[in-house]
């Protein structure tokens, strides 16, 4: 009777799935390659100066089906482990969403979705990757080789923090203002957010992350958006007082994103070039999503 059951609903969803299908023929097979490196970011908010030091996806249904499909391999308490969870529940004073709670499977998925080798990640994701590196080996156990078990790649920015609580990571869903520098923002802003950033009563400029966390996060700044080491540019800044100093910072940045506004301006006047650009890029990746998530769906007994 149970198995009856499994070969109607089989029947059923076949019936469904070539329904939406329809005639269009499916994507060409995905070609392996030796190396693939995956860099995404969360398609919400503006972004900031941290998105931009560190990593800037399309996105198609198959991330949501592959994301299930991991989910079932993941047990409660290890989602409820990671710091992130932790981290943001405890802010939220423990009301936290089963969003919140699987979005790291969802990370998951987009990055084994492409196959991908290697990931560039700051140091705050690295738990994340872990659970990405375990969600591959643990397919490949029950299933058979598949995935490649993606390695993480560093980025030298590992983490921008906020202006205002240099404890904290620089966040697009900070709501504190002045805590984020956002891409869009202007000379006049930036200048401001650097101004009220948080450093200490010590006027010289040191980089001393453990004892001096807010003037260091301004080193550290400075340093990735000059592309000068942390020791040069606390050379260059010897007898500069830390309110000077957060005003050299804000105007390095503001040289920075200077082309990078320029280009954006540009681009928000051509509305139907960036509908091309999204239609393109959302084509590359269902040509590559969609044969490794049919492949899965095979694997895991769905089709």
């Amino acid at each position: 009777m149970a198995l009856h059951s499994i070969r109607k609903a089989r029947g059923c969803w076949s019936f469904i799935r070539a329904l939406h299908k329809g005639s269009a023929a499916a994507p060409a097979p995905q070609k392996d390659s030796k190396k693939r490196i995956f860099s995404g970011i969360q398609p919400t908010g503006i972004l900031h100066l941290g998105n931009y030091l560190g990593a800037i996806e399309n996105w198609v249904s198959e991330h949501t089906q592959l994301s299930w499909i991991l989910s079932c391999m993941v047990r409660l308490p290890r989602l409820q482990h990671l710091h992130q969870w932790k981290a943001k529940t405890t802010k939220q004073k423990h009301d936290g969403t089963g969003g919140l709670l699987t979005y790291p499977v969802l990370q998951a998925a987009d990055i084994l979705l492409y196959k991908s080798t290697h990931v560039p990640v700051g140091e705050d994701q690295v738990q994340h990757m872990e659970l990405v590196q375990d969600l591959a080996e643990g397919f490949n156990k029950k299933y058979g080789e598949f995935f490649p078990v993606p390695k993480s790649i560093l980025t030298s920015m590992k983490k921008v923090k906020s202006l205002r609580d240099p404890s904290a990571k620089m966040s697009k869903s900070d709501p504190d203002k002045l805590a984020t520098v956002r891409i869009t923002d202007s000379p006049e802003e930036i200048v401001q957010k650097f101004r009220k950033a948080v450093t200490d009563f010590t006027s010289e400029v040191t980089y001393d992350p453990a004892g001096r966390a807010g003037v260091s996060n301004m080193v550290a700044v400075h340093a990735a958006v000059t592309g000068l080491s942390v020791e040069e540019v606390v050379r260059r800044s010897a007898g500069m007082d830390t309110a000077h100093y957060k005003l050299a910072v804000a105007d390095a940045v503001i040289e920075k994103f200077a082309p990078i506004k320029r280009e954006i301006e540009k681009l928000k006047l051509d509305k139907d070039h960036l509908e091309k650009v999204l239609q393109i890029g959302s084509a590359k990746a269902k040509e590559l999503a969609y044969p490794v998530c049919q492949e899965v769906k095979k694997l895991v007994g769905f089709l």
